[in-house]
């Protein structure tokens, strides 16, 4: 698709934000008016309707693509979304171990035992740690005081979670990481431990390299999203 407009604006509106084409607001996917909560999101999202070249790139819309997703999916079932998410805590990532004899047990008590202690410590909750892969279930006591913690986020920070958790296969991690200063890097190594530690023993193919390269820049687009969505 060519390119159909010249100028790109943010505009203030009844509940929030919005990018103006030519002075026209944006519609999302779902044909909703693309309301946003802050003016730095719509800003973002202006950038990118700015950045585009005479022929339009649907691909660099990723900003644009999450922010359809918490209006045209979220808003009208937040329910639903956040029911998607708990099966993430389910079989979190941090709770499911090596067997205690394997060297790369030694590297998940490393890496992963301070973040899900320090988790716990904030939420005040204890998770079940797993050896093997037979599943055991997390106390309710724990699953509802997750289920606490998420249905107090916005609907853009809820589509922000369900980005985070479906990459990191944990909603530990994903909680973390839209919290204020979170760690990037030390999130996303956490998340990718298991993956890290088959590199070392058997190297790294270029495709692999770049499909993992995708996932830690969609993992801190949607870092990015949660920290807009509230700002002043």
């Amino acid at each position: 698709m060519k390119r159909f407009y010249k100028d790109v604006t943010v505009d203030q509106t009844d509940g929030g934000w919005r990018v103006l084409l030519d002075g026209r607001g944006i519609k999302t996917a779902g044909g909703r008016a693309q309301v946003v909560p802050s003016k730095a999101l719509a800003e973002e999202l202006a950038a990118e309707w700015a950045g585009q070249g005479e022929e339009i790139d649907p691909a660099a819309f990723h900003f644009r693509d999450l922010a359809d997703f918490a209006i045209d999916a979220v808003t009208p079932d937040r329910t639903k979304v956040i029911a998607d998410l708990l099966p993430y805590a389910e079989t979190d990532t941090l709770c499911y171990r090596a067997d205690p004899d394997e060297a790369l047990y030694q590297r998940q008590l490393e890496v992963w035992e301070p973040l899900l202690a320090s988790i716990e410590e904030r939420l005040g909750v204890r998770f079940t740690r797993i050896s093997g892969i037979l599943h055991k279930p997390q106390p309710e006591v724990t699953l509802a005081r997750l289920r606490q913690e998420i249905e107090a986020e916005s609907n853009f920070a809820l589509a922000a979670l369900k980005m985070l958790a479906s990459l990191a296969a944990s909603l530990t991690i994903a909680t973390e990481a839209i919290r204020p200063g979170a760690d990037a890097e030390a999130l996303w190594k956490a998340a990718e431990l298991e993956s890290d530690w088959q590199i070392e023993l058997w190297g790294e193919d270029w495709e692999a390299a770049e499909r993992r390269t995708a996932r830690f820049e969609a993992f801190t687009l949607a870092m990015r999203m949660a920290e807009l969505s509230r700002a002043e």
